[in-house]
């Protein structure tokens, strides 16, 4: 198809957009419902735990409220970022950090996120935002950011391929999501109820802390005493999802990291009230990680599973939220030591190899997902600009 097919626009000639609802206890009248903050879109997907509820009355439905291919962008935190709502939730509303974007007829939704998902790798939000330290979108601005678009069919034609591969993405994830639960499941029944047990602690099991079955690594890695090595690099960005991650393989001088295996768990200690935790799914022989992760590896004959069961439990979740340290939450942390004084049921190792004969395969169908999900994410980036071309190509004209 060439240029002269695609068409210019501001993104408000072929959209109707609005921010959401001022969060404010005092004012707001009506009745409590969902809504989504910016901390609840991610680049594709949402974070739908634990939503908060503010008040909302009939006659802001309409204008607050979601529907199917609306896309939600945000105004803060990373301008730009977006995703499609897919009536996950019924009655979904908005926030006022957020802008909801409708689109008008001959424009498929899903090729104008994948347009805004390019726009976003390259940067091209940042001359649309204000604020010199914290950037913000303003939805004027938001209106006249500018589109060029292929006729409907085409828009279709690219969109289904995308979307084709973020789909299987998607369904990846949701498996992956019941796997997790249904090893949760097993580990409550066999550590906190003793259903297969006779519902009480065994007399041979002993009573312990997580110290007494994992460490903690605190030996550093130096790879500038590497020249040349090339090694996986996992930092705290790459954790927005819960257990899949994105990697960087760096060549170089780099600052101290630990050395990881595919028999450590990880967790963040930065603002650790966000739940991240990892399982490795090792690629290469010289993976590291930032020091901001707290990294256990299993002793004493233990099994890694079985530390990732317990460090994975919302008991656990609690208890290290309850050792937060720092006043504000870029600064809060988790003194790794402490987390070694959780208390833990102890099995004999024939209990906890029946065990983990139990949830290991569970967790390799996960890492399976995960890893096909990382080979389906590198193909939509790759086809990414070269679907979009057309309608990035004259920005560098500009």
């Amino acid at each position: 198809m060439s240029k002269t097919e695609w068409k210019e626009y501001k993104l408000g000639e072929i959209t109707d957009s609005c921010l959401g609802k001022m969060l404010d206890a005092k004012k707001n009248r009506g009745i409590p419902q969902p809504y989504l903050a910016n901390v609840n879109v991610r680049w594709g997907s949402f974070d739908l735990d634990d939503l908060p509820l503010m008040r909302f009355e009939e006659s802001e439905n309409e204008r607050y409220g979601l529907k199917f291919g609306d896309i939600v962008v945000c105004e803060g935190g990373e301008p730009g970022r977006c995703a499609i709502w897919k009536d996950q939730v019924p009655n979904m509303k908005i926030q006022k950090a957020l802008h909801r974007v409708r689109c008008h007829e001959n424009v498929d939704y899903r090729f104008l996120y994948y347009y805004l998902l390019w726009a976003g790798k390259k940067g091209l939000f940042d001359q649309y935002c204000t604020g010199s330290t914290i950037k913000h979108l303003p939805g004027e601005k938001l209106k006249i950011l500018p589109i060029r678009m292929p006729p409907l069919a085409e828009q279709q034609r690219i969109a289904k391929i995308l979307s084709s591969l973020d789909d299987k993405i998607e369904l990846n994830n949701a498996i992956n999501r019941n796997l997790e639960e249904q090893a949760q499941a097993i580990f409550k029944s066999w550590f906190f109820d003793f259903e297969p047990f006779g519902e009480k602690i065994p007399k041979d099991w002993k009573n312990g802390k997580l110290g007494d079955i994992a460490e903690i690594k605190k030996k550093a890695f130096y790879p500038e005493k590497n020249p040349g090595l090339v090694v996986e690099h996992y930092s705290l960005p790459a954790l927005d999802e819960k257990h899949y991650p994105v990697f960087e393989v760096a060549d170089g001088i780099m600052s101290n990291k630990f050395t990881v295996s595919k028999e450590s768990v990880l967790i963040s200690k930065l603002n650790p009230d966000t739940k991240r935790i990892w399982r490795p799914y090792c690629i290469s022989e010289h993976p590291i990680c930032s020091t901001e992760f707290v990294v256990f590896e299993a002793i004493n004959g233990s099994h890694r599973d079985y530390i990732y069961s317990i460090i994975d439990c919302a008991q656990f979740y609690d208890y290290m939220c309850s050792l937060i340290t720092g006043c504000t939450n870029s600064h809060q942390r988790v003194s790794p030591d402490t987390l070694l004084e959780y208390p833990v049921s102890i099995p004999p190792k024939t209990v906890l190899k029946s065990f983990c004969d139990k949830i290991t395969p569970i967790y390799e169908m996960v890492e399976k997902n995960v890893l096909e999900n990382q080979r389906l994410t590198s193909l939509r980036d790759t086809l990414l600009p070269k679907l979009m071309s057309e309608t990035l190509y004259n920005y560098s004209e500009k």
